[in-house]
């Protein structure tokens, strides 16, 4: 499974456990369904933001503009920390190529204005990284 897909998937299972409480593993099975694929990045990604969830919701809070946390979509809460925790703990995935996936997510799980809310808020996030 390349990076792309394990992002989709990992949206998926993350959406999954903010709207039902389930565990990570329990949303990764239902998100594969089966697929015996590698998924080694899934996993590492939606076990990640599981684990670091508040240290990156609190990230998102100080980076909103005039929009609380509560009123995110779910799809976009869930594709804001997926990208976060990719610009924080992967070392390997630089922050640009986060905020590029992050907003190519958002296009198919939400709609244009959300890639557009995404990038603004992911741009404010790296600017306070560096």
């Amino acid at each position: 499974m390349n990076r792309r897909t394990a992002r989709e998937k990992g949206i998926q299972a993350l959406y999954q456990m903010d709207l039902s409480g389930a565990e990570s593993a329990e949303a990764i099975a239902n998100v594969l369904d089966g697929d015996e694929s590698d998924s080694t990045y899934l996993h590492e990604i939606v076990s990640g933001v599981e684990q670091h969830r508040d240290e990156i919701d609190e990230v998102i809070k100080k980076n909103l503009e005039n929009w609380s946390f509560d009123r995110l979509a779910k799809v976009d809460r869930n594709i804001l920390r997926l990208a976060v925790y990719e610009m924080n703990h992967s070392e390997d995935v630089p922050a640009k190529v986060a905020v590029n996936e992050a907003i190519e997510l958002a296009k198919y799980f939400s709609d244009e204005r959300a890639g557009k809310f995404i990038n603004g808020v992911l741009s404010k996030v790296n600017q306070s990284m560096e």
